[in-house]
């Protein structure tokens, strides 16, 4: 969803952050909107955001270095209330005449904050300290998570220190026009009043009023999504994902039956899938909902292929001929709705001072269709996190079943057995991962994984069944917990819960003779094995 003029907003320049997606997660989590921006943005683009305020985010980089990212003057001049965080103060300091110091040694990790005025951190100066609204509120000492080289030895003229560590004399600073910088990261978990903080600075000293919910945001988009369509006619390829569900809704809300959704069943979904999706999308919402049987073509352009990133494509390519062929039965039609979100918007940019460009950027084609596509894209959850878009799906109505869906990818099971892909290897692991599915959900746990699956590995093992000898495949579990995939780490589900799974596989699926668990966090391994 485009967001020229949105009641308010908070930029966030990203000055290579690895952790500036989870400040905008943060963010947003205080109902308050805001974007990504690279330091080469300039003043009328953030105009057109509505900017209440700016935050300088974290980096690798050193001020000192002839590359480092430098910030927007408009970021550091005061007209809007601005908060530097770890390499973000240093510039702030830097770039206004105080000076940055080598620290002598990285510190990483944990570190308790002393607010001037406190109790412990003696006399305060000025209106700051303890007193800052900055920090007002929060505990004395506060637990804050260092990682830096980097720190402010002396400080801009009309700054103040605001708080200190034991090894940082000047862990935050504050001056009268609104500039804050913390040597910190609020951002991260391990700051546990992060948020809190977070909260002082958007809502307290940059007034928003944190009113960008998903009733809201479904208002504006189905008033965005019917300027741009007009009367002309629209097409959705709905993959039954939770991301392609809420973008259709939305657009039939918007249009009505000026809406096609086409739903190209590859043969490689998860079983009881292409029932559900014809289930909700057809008799329950009442969505113009054509379906393509197009399995054994998909399986074709599939055989003998064992590179993971060449059946991504083939089946890329396969999709998009089978949907343009499934459109043109349709004849006139001008508008393509994605279920494209920010993530993707934001990792097709790149990442990394400069990198966060999309958002600032014309629209343009993450979905990686081809450029001479002929419809014009409609993607209304353009910038928004899966978390929101799951709100926004709830909002619309939709089943729980839907909004809860785990991440699916796009090439389906082929990416999930590894080696060459048969029909009898997507029975096999449909029926596997049906046992993950119906035991995890069983167990009460499939809100608190964000994907939970079965790999067919191309290996296969002597095992022992009744009185046989069997040589069996290996089947591979994984679980893991993550916000939006940036990172991820591997879920500690119960030993009970595993011997379940694994003890049904094997006895319900004749060709698997082994099960084993993968305990392997994202970096640096990936959710999906490919």
């Amino acid at each position: 969803m485009s967001r020229e003029h949105p009641h308010e907003s908070i930029v966030i320049v990203d000055m290579g952050s690895q952790t500036a997606m989870l400040i905008a997660r943060r963010v947003r989590e205080l109902n308050v909107y805001c974007e990504l921006a690279p330091p080469t943005a300039t003043r009328e683009q953030i105009a057109r955001l509505g900017a209440r305020g700016i935050i300088l985010s974290g980096g690798p980089s050193s001020v000192h270095d002839a590359d480092a990212p430098r910030a927007p003057d408009w970021a550091l001049d005061g007209s809007l209330p601005t908060l530097g965080i770890c390499y973000g103060m240093q510039e702030l300091a830097h770039r206004l005449g105080g000076r940055v110091a080598p620290g002598g040694e990285r510190e990483f990790g944990a570190a308790s904050l002393i607010a001037q005025g406190s109790e412990q951190g003696g006399e305060q100066g000025g209106e700051q300290g303890a007193h800052s609204p900055l920090l007002r509120g929060l505990p004395q000492p506060l637990p804050v998570w260092m990682s830096h080289g980097d720190r402010v030895a002396a400080l801009p003229d009309g700054f103040e220190a605001l708080a200190a560590t034991e090894t940082i004399p000047i862990a935050a600073m504050a001056d009268g026009q609104g500039r804050y910088g913390i040597q910190f990261h609020p951002e991260v978990a391990h700051t546990p009043d992060g948020k809190e903080l977070l909260r002082n600075f958007v809502v307290d000293i940059c007034g928003c009023s944190g009113d960008w919910t998903a009733e809201h945001f479904v208002s504006e988009a189905v008033a965005e999504i019917r300027a741009q369509v007009g009367d002309r006619r629209v097409i959705c390829g709905l993959s039954g994902g939770v991301d392609s569900a809420v973008a259709a809704t939305l657009a039939h809300r918007a249009v009505g039956d000026q809406l096609t959704c086409v739903f190209v069943d590859n043969g490689l979904l998860r079983r009881g899938e292409r029932e559900q999706v014809e289930a909700t999308f057809s008799r329950q919402l009442q969505i113009d909902l054509r379906t393509v049987a197009a399995g054994d073509r998909f399986l074709e352009e599939l055989a003998g292929v064992t590179d993971p990133e060449t059946k991504r494509k083939r089946v890329g390519e396969t999709f998009i001929s089978v949907f343009e062929e499934a459109a043109r039965e349709l004849g006139e039609v001008d508008f393509l709705v994605q279920g494209t979100t920010y993530p993707d918007v934001v990792e097709s940019a790149g990442t990394g001072a400069g990198g966060a460009t999309a958002t600032i950027k014309s629209h343009h084609n993450v979905g990686g269709l081809p450029d001479d596509l002929r419809f014009e894209l409609v993607e209304p959850l353009r910038y928004l996190f899966k978390d929101e878009v799951r709100a926004v799906g709830r909002e619309l109505g939709l089943p729980e079943e839907i909004v809860e869906r785990q991440p699916f990818p796009g090439p389906g099971l082929s990416i999930r057995i590894i080696g060459p892909v048969t029909h009898e290897k997507v029975t096999v692991l449909q029926a596997a991962d049906a046992v993950v599915m119906e035991e995890v959900r069983e167990a009460g746990l499939e809100r608190e994984l964000w994907q939970s699956f079965a790999i067919l590995t191309d290996t296969r093992t002597v095992g022992v069944q009744g009185d046989a000898r069997t040589y069996g495949w290996v089947v591979a579990l994984r679980a893991v917990t993550a916000d939006d995939a940036m990172t991820a780490d591997w879920a500690r589900l119960p030993a009970e819960l595993l011997g379940r799974i694994a003890n049904r596989i094997v006895n319900e699926v004749a060709q698997v003779n082994r099960v084993v668990y993968d305990i392997t966090s994202k970096p640096p391994g990936t959710i999906e094995w490919e």
